[in-house]
């Protein structure tokens, strides 16, 4: 195995680096110039086999006095990782056995003595000498070097105070704290790199629940590469800054409560078992139990690399909006980074002429874009002049006010740079947008997300690097003569319960053109969604993908056998004028199509015609779930099943050149 373990490799070791940063608490205990590089292909067939062209990094940490070097590990890339994990460390492992494999890992590669180590922690390090490996406990038994090499934060903290500290862990060490040093014949570099995977396993994979999850099949699939995903996902800046925190905090509270139960349930072992005191500590451990599964199905669907993109990020936006002013004015801002006589004399001939006829108006100019939005109150109207304007933050919209680009959207151009979450955000309940070109770049989320409230897109390009225009529930988002290009996810992301009218737009060059989302939440429904005339081509998958859950088709199939026979026979009833509802639509439907359905029935047609069945059988299926769940007192159902109202008009439509065909559903 030690053998196998090479292609880790090393790197030729470097004599000096520059000096290393004051060490944080969460931070690793170098701060390395150079990166892990393989030379060894991890689709090839030698796997983890010797590569003697590979090498890993070393270093020597600047202090008082110097440390020998350290061989560099802690930068290993998401590939790295998962075939460590996957082929030689946790292969198909119960959770329960994670441990057991883990000490037979180590017992392969690492040499249970005469190997040097610096102990690191949050105060101090110091050089130290392993004597023995205690493997099961994955501790290393070791004792101070000679000549004595250390290194403290705090002055207070003398060498005695370290020899103490060893003392009362009796000279035992956790493998994590240990940093092999480099004897510069490479080794222990292949000891360096199985500590590493030990120590990033304990850290960001393993949680304490683990070893109580069931064991149905195993542990790597289920919970390793989720986990390591999302870990390389957030370092490479790919999940919203509001996630993360989210994630963290789930976190938190799911190890805080999984402590007190631990304490709960060892406290009941011990505890007479008559007592009236047991009965309420198990009333508690139930409710902490209920807390806990509940944390931990969050978190699983965070980690889940598709049902975070399904599901999608709820973010609640805290912005405010300030209202109208308090006389009642509106003002007028116009933006220009350079505002010139010229320029001056067009805007006021074109745009103010009229307004001179009538009351008095202020106007108010500005040079920076987000101060001039940022000034708005409801209903005034944002100007901004032709030219590039560049933004660094989240353009956010909490009013009802309008943003008019003065000339063709190519000569108005707004641009992201910089880290962020959002490009724009709207949450006003009445915002017009037109005439206007918007780039992203270095954005989590998509180029604007509409929270609440109604915006009109009009005339607009938007040049996408993520996901393109987002509607989120109770949204609407009516889009008119634009264009949207360039997503890595949807070009533009329909929310349940939303509402989206699409009118003669382009959308093309996304991963998914348009990607309806429709929750099991008896809350969310179907959303409205108007399409005529709308290009969408040469999009990666669908034109348009239907995000649905498969219980639908199981509670058709299942229920009516866990009814008893009076409840089968409404059902059927039920099912019958249900059916009849859905045909009735269908045909609806299909009559108003004639127009555009000729004898070639031709792939723009038939597209139109998939979306329009799919989104309508979806619909019908939510309501008969709705009425079966509410027979079976599981949920409140409405009376009529036919009371949502039904906006589904999809006509005129072209679907070309997309790489898996118009339409298509997606299953979770």
């Amino acid at each position: 195995m030690a053998d196998d373990l090479r292609a880790g490799g090393v790197l030729e070791p470097i004599a000096m680096v520059p000096p290393r940063p004051d060490l944080a608490a969460e931070k690793e205990p170098v701060s390395w110039q150079e990166g892990l590089f393989l030379d060894a292909d991890p689709c090839s067939d030698q796997g983890y086999h010797a590569n003697p062209g590979a090498t890993v990094n070393t270093l020597i940490p600047e202090g008082k006095t110097p440390f020998p070097r350290i061989i560099q590990t802690n930068e290993l890339l998401f590939y790295e990782r998962f075939k460590a994990y996957q082929d030689y460390i946790l292969a198909d492992c119960k959770a329960s056995e994670v441990k057991e494999f883990t000490v037979s890992f180590l017992e392969k590669v690492l040499e249970p003595s005469g190997w040097w180590a610096v102990w690191h922690t949050n105060v101090f390090e110091v050089l130290v000498e392993v004597t023995n490996v205690d493997f099961p406990s994955l501790k290393a038994v070791v004792r101070l070097a000679e000549p004595c090499v250390y290194e403290s934060k705090l002055s207070t903290f003398t060498l005695a105070n370290v020899k103490e500290l060893l003392d009362l862990k009796e000279f035992h060490l956790p493998l994590q704290e240990l940093w092999v040093v480099s004897d510069d014949s490479h080794e222990f570099h292949q000891m360096a790199l199985a500590i590493e995977h030990v120590r990033f396993f304990y850290k960001h994979i393993w949680r304490s629940w683990d070893e109580e999850e069931e064991d149905e099949y195993d542990y790597f699939v289920r919970c390793v590469e989720p986990r390591l995903r999302l870990y390389y996902d957030i370092l490479e800046d790919r999940v919203p800054s509001g996630l993360i925190v989210d994630y963290h905090n789930l976190l938190s509270q799911c190890e805080d409560s999984y402590r007190k139960f631990l304490n709960l349930r060892s406290s009941l072992s011990n505890c007479n078992s008559d007592s009236e005191q047991e009965n309420i500590s198990m009333v508690e451990g139930l409710n902490l139990y209920s807390e806990i599964e509940q944390l931990k199905q969050k978190l699983k669907l965070i980690e889940n690399p598709l049902l975070r993109y399904v599901f999608g990020y709820q973010k609640n936006s805290n912005i405010q909006g300030k209202g109208t002013r308090q006389n009642g004015q509106k003002v007028i801002h116009v933006v220009s980074s350079t505002m010139k006589t010229g320029l001056l004399r067009s805007l006021f001939k074109d745009r103010f002429y009229e307004e001179s006829c009538k009351e008095e108006t202020e106007i108010k100019f500005h040079s920076d874009l987000l101060s001039g939005i940022n000034a708005c109150y409801d209903g005034d109207t944002v100007i901004i002049c032709p030219g590039h304007y560049v933004v660094h933050g989240t353009c956010s919209i909490a009013d009802s006010i309008e943003l008019e680009g003065y000339g063709l959207p190519d000569d108005i151009v707004i641009e992201k740079r910089g880290k962020g979450d959002t490009f724009v955000d709207c949450t006003g309940m009445d915002v017009k947008i037109s005439g206007i070109k918007f780039i992203q770049h270095d954005s989590v989320e998509g180029i604007l997300i509409i929270h609440h409230g109604k915006t009109t897109l009009e005339n607009c390009v938007l040049q996408c690097e993520t996901t393109g225009v987002t509607v989120r529930t109770s949204a609407e988002l009516f889009m008119k003569n634009s264009d949207v290009y360039g997503a890595k996810g949807a070009g533009i992301e329909i929310y349940p319960g939303s509402k989206c009218t699409l009118t003669d737009n382009g959308i093309h060059h996304c991963k998914e053109g348009i990607l309806i989302k429709d929750f099991l939440d008896e809350h969310y429904d179907i959303p409205k969604i108007s399409m005529i005339n709308n290009v969408i081509h040469n999009n990666e998958g669908y034109g348009v993908v239907l995000v649905k859950p498969t219980i639908f088709c199981d509670l058709q199939e299942n229920t009516q056998d866990e009814i008893n026979d009076n409840m089968v026979q409404k059902n059927k009833e039920a099912d019958v004028t249900e059916g009849l509802d859905l045909e009735e639509m269908l045909q609806c439907v299909a009559s108003k199509m004639e127009p555009y359905a000729t004898a070639d029935f031709n792939e723009q047609a038939k597209g139109n015609c998939e979306i329009i069945n799919e989104l309508l059988a979806i619909s019908m299926q939510k309501g008969r779930m709705k009425k079966r769940l509410s027979e079976l007192g599981i949920t409140q159902a409405d009376d009529n099943i036919m009371s949502q109202e039904m906006f589904i008009e999809i006509m005129g439509n072209q679907f070309k050149w997309n790489g898996k065909g118009s339409f298509g559903t997606f299953l979770y």
